[in-house]
């Protein structure tokens, strides 16, 4: 059997041999041979096409649980990996074109309003963020499992097993969401989202939003630009010397699946405390 021992296969898949080992551990690459005596590791000079696409993949960024199903040949996989990639590489560039407007023409401007909110009835579900770059995953987490219970929810009322005052067919009506987020942005921090609706939510805690006064700004664009336009609200706020409680509220008025980035409309909300005379 034609095997090389794993220093010489880890010189020729360019991977480091404690790469190796960790990927071994994973049942991502499994040596093709272990010695029962010395437990020295053989792999086959063909494990190096496997070897090379973990290599290529963690380039990437791909995480390790989703070059497992690449690897695996599940299907959708790699595509879904192309995907995710478009989709990181929109973004970037639309950092860098705010980037550069910001550079060029300073903080935007944003009108802020006073705006009355009523209480409501909601379901909330959470998750941690590492850090502030990690916030848009976390956020994506809960959405994820929040619209998964509204949309079973919305073909059971169809079938007359939920709700019977939920009625048309699943998506003309798209759940009301609310993003929480704290003032203070810890490493780690959590990041909650609720859905609002009288009824009990599978995994998610029952809660009331309070209402009351709001200072209000429209972001109009990505979610991942969100970021300028809180600071305008944030700064309305300082200037004004209304202390800021959160949490920060984002309220999604559209419907990421139809609504192109650059027309998505977010409301961002801070509760306004009364200023003592």
């Amino acid at each position: 059997m034609d095997l090389l021992p794993i220093g010489q296969f880890a010189r020729l898949s360019r991977l480091s041999v404690k790469q190796l080992r960790h990927y071994a551990e994973l049942g991502l690459l499994t040596p093709a041979h272990v010695d029962e005596d010395s437990g020295y590791r053989y792999y086959h000079p063909s494990q190096a096409r496997q070897a090379l696409s973990i290599g290529l993949l963690r380039s990437l960024d791909v995480p390790l649980a989703v070059i497992g199903q690449v690897l695996s040949g599940t299907a959708g996989a790699l595509g879904h990996v192309r995907d995710d990639l478009e989709a990181e590489l929109q973004r970037r560039r639309r950092t860098l074109a705010s980037l550069e407007r910001l550079m060029r023409e300073g903080l935007p401007a944003a009108r802020v309003v006073e705006v009355e909110v009523p209480s409501l009835l909601v379901a909330v579900t959470a998750e941690q963020a590492a850090g502030d770059l990690d916030i848009g995953r976390a956020t994506s987490a809960c959405v994820a499992r929040l619209v998964a219970t509204w949309a079973t929810g919305v073909t059971g009322a169809q079938e007359g097993t939920q709700d019977p005052g939920r009625t048309g067919e699943a998506g003309e009506r798209g759940p009301e969401l609310i993003g929480l987020f704290p003032v203070e942005l810890a490493e780690p921090c959590t990041v909650e989202v609720a859905l609002v609706t009288g009824a009990p939510v599978a995994g998610a805690i029952p809660r009331v939003l309070q209402g009351g006064r709001f200072a209000q700004v429209t972001h109009v664009g990505p979610y991942d630009q969100i970021a300028l336009t809180s600071h305008a609200l944030l700064s309305w706020c300082a200037e004004r010397g209304h202390p800021v409680s959160g949490p920060i509220r984002e309220v999604y008025a559209s419907d990421p699946g139809r609504t192109p980035p650059d027309q998505l409309i977010t409301h961002i909300q801070i509760p306004l405390e009364e200023r003592p005379c």
